[in-house]
This record gives structure tokens, C-alpha cells and sequence, in this order.
């Protein structure tokens, strides 16, 4: 029988102030005006009718970075739960889940169901809401690959409607909803596949954890299980024993370059080595940030101001491990990192989080 989660039955509207670090994973940014909780997809839009044009909406906060002056309006926090059987067939599923189910729990129902298509997107934080917004990837898929549609609310046109995939826009780490006020995703619909066998494993580094060759197929609790253990040797599954945890997981994106831009950096970069990269749609290439970063003079641990540093265990991870740092604090050593990548290589890194009343 398949899991499903239930439904909270009475809604919590709670209006509350307060500082806004307690709903992020780097547990940074300063207060909020007002602050109130949603639990279904109706209170979400209700909530963002009444708020007007000041809003936050907060679900994991896994993947956003907050100024130290907070935010000067209403903060929505996204608390819905759900999980449905929308159609089904010998061969797919596919459901419903709502914006604020923790995405990590949805891919272990999957697994457990044996359905196919998120096994490695095991251990990724925050919630099912804020996956089709960046195009959450890892270890080879992406959830653009299972997404079928996007439930939203249209604050332009006032309504409630439905985004089709090929309307949404995906592209690496990005979608139509990313840096627009104009959409609250209030659910998102996946077809998975029916099969106790993971996706053919893409990814070379979860390849030779598995112990195959890239290509094959491996049981989807052993993909869940091997991937989550790769995370937490790079600090990205959250622990709040690990200090190395306390971040937005991956702050920079992969640089994708043209033929031209690539070809100048592996110039600059002959000295220290052959940049990794994977090869891209229209000639494009994309670069490891990570490998980039290093290279420039930033290794793991490497300190920033008021405590915050490059995680010990991965090299794209800025972090807050005393918790007692500022957001400019964190951002003078982003800052540091990309100006120090692009006086090295001529390559210009972009930060993967949402910034909220703070620039880079």
C-alpha cells in the first residue's frame, strides 16, 4: 500500500514577530515584522492576498540567505503536508505532494514504495515546494525529470492555477519561479516509475560508492542509502551535531561556459591542472566551482570574519558553525571567494541561495 501523509485537519494561522534565524539553515537574518504559519494550500493563498505586496514565503529555509535587518513585512511559513495518488498504471505513479512536505521525507516514501526517479535526491533539505523553483539536482537527476505540473498562485492574475512542465522553464538550477514575485507554489505533481531498481546511476563519484559502472541500475534503497552517505561525508545532510551543516549547502553554482570562455580558462588554469568539466547542451561546458575555488587559494576551513568559514568537509559549503555570526559576515568571505576566482581564472561565480534584503 502506498504511504500517505496526513492532512493537518485544523489550520494555524499564528502571528508572531521574531528573528528570522531560527527558520534557516545557516541560522542567520534579522527580525521580521510579522511572521504567521500556513498549513494548506488555501492559507497559503490566503495568507498572500492579505499581506499585500511585502512577503516572504519560508518553508526549510534551506536555500536562502537573509540581510541582518530582517524583512519589513509578512513572513509566510509554508507548513503544508500532504501526499496523494493522483493516477497510477502498471508502469508509473503519479502524485501530488504539497509545498510544505519535507522533501526528504517524500523521497524516502518513494523508496519505500518502490517508486523510481528521486532515490538520488536522498538527504537534499527544505521542501517539496521549493524544488521545481531552482531545479533541485543531485547525483545525476534533477526533479525537472518527474515533474509533471506545478499548482501555484498567480499574484498577478489573482488565481489559482496550474503550470504544465514544458511551461516551467527548467534549466540548470533555475525555473520561471526563480526570482519572481509572481508565483507561490502551493504543490507539485511527479510520474515516477514502478520499479524496486533506481534510474541507470549517471553520476561517476555515486558509481564507484555503488561499486558499478555508471549506466547501471542498483536497488533503490542502496542508491538512498549510498547517496545520503555521500552527503554527509561533504556536511550536506543536516545534523545539528555537525557545525559543517550549518549552511545553505552548495553557495555557488557551477559556472556553465562557452566554447570560447573555456577554452581561456583551462589557458589560465594549465599551471594547476585540467579543470573538471562535463559538456553541455549548444556547445556549453560546465566547471566545477569547487575545483575552482580551491584552486584560487580557498581550501576547506578557510576562515571569513566572525567565525564563519568554508566547511571543513566540502569546499562549495560557506558556513556559520558557532551560529553567532552576521549575514555580512558570511557574505564579505563569499565576496572574497568570488573576486578571488575571478582575479585567478577570469570566471565569475553566482550564489546558488535566494538573497533577502542583502546583495552580494
Amino acid at each position: 500500500m502506498s504511504d500517505v501523509y496526513a492532512q493537518p485537519t485544523s489550520a494555524t494561522q499564528r502571528a508572531t514577530t521574531g528573528d528570522l534565524a531560527q527558520y534557516t539553515t545557516l541560522r542567520l537574518g534579522g527580525p521580521a515584522e510579522r511572521v504567521v504559519t500556513a498549513t494548506s494550500a488555501d492559507e497559503i493563498v490566503n495568507q498572500v492576498r492579505q499581506a499585500g505586496t511585502q512577503i516572504l514565503l519560508l518553508a526549510g529555509g534551506s536555500n536562502v540567505v537573509i540581510g541582518d535587518s530582517g524583512f519589513s513585512g509578512t513572513v509566510v511559513l509554508v507548513r503544508s503536508r500532504g501526499l496523494r495518488v493522483l493516477t497510477e498504471d502498471e508502469q508509473t505513479v503519479t502524485v501530488r505532494v504539497e509545498a510544505g512536505e519535507p522533501w526528504d521525507e517524500l523521497v524516502a516514501a518513494t523508496v519505500r514504495n518502490g517508486w523510481s526517479g528521486l532515490e538520488c535526491l536522498s538527504g537534499v533539505p527544505g521542501s517539496t515546494g521549493a524544488t521545481p523553483i531552482q531545479n533541485v539536482g543531485a547525483y545525476g537527476q534533477e526533479v525537472a525529470e518527474t515533474i509533471t505540473a506545478v499548482q501555484v498562485y498567480d499574484r498577478v492574475a489573482g488565481t489559482v492555477g496550474q503550470v504544465e512542465a514544458a511551461d516551467c522553464g527548467f534549466a540548470y538550477r533555475s525555473s520561471i519561479f526563480k526570482h519572481s514575485e509572481r508565483w507561490v507554489v502551493l504543490s507539485v505533481d511527479f510520474r515516477l516509475t514502478r520499479s524496486p531498481l533506481s534510474g541507470p546511476v549517471r553520476y561517476a563519484e555515486l558509481a564507484r560508492a555503488l561499486g558499478v559502472e555508471v549506466g547501471v541500475r542498483v536497488p533503490l534503497a542502496q542508491a538512498r542509502a549510498t547517496v545520503l552517505g555521500l552527503r554527509a561525508g561533504k556536511g550536506m545532510v543536516l545534523d545539528p551535531g555537525d557545525p559543517d551543516t550549518r549552511s545553505v549547502g552548495s553557495f555557488f553554482t557551477n559556472p556553465v561556459l562557452d566554447a570560447a570562455a573555456y577554452g581561456q580558462l583551462r589557458q589560465r588554469a594549465a599551471e594547476v591542472g585540467e579543470p573538471p568539466a562535463w559538456p553541455g547542451a549548444d556547445g556549453k561546458v560546465k566547471v566545477s566551482a569547487a575545483w575552482l575555488i580551491e584552486k584560487a587559494g580557498f581550501g576547506k576551513g578557510h576562515p571569513g570574519p566572525e567565525g564563519t568559514a568554508i566547511s571543513t568537509k566540502h569546499t562549495l559549503a560557506l558556513t556559520n558553525p558557532t551560529g553567532t555570526a552576521t549575514t555580512r559576515a558570511l557574505l564579505v568571505l563569499a565576496g572574497a571567494i568570488r573576486d578571488g576566482v575571478q582575479t585567478r581564472f577570469g570566471v565569475t561565480l553566482h550564489p546558488e541561495p535566494v538573497l533577502i534584503n542583502c546583495t552580494l
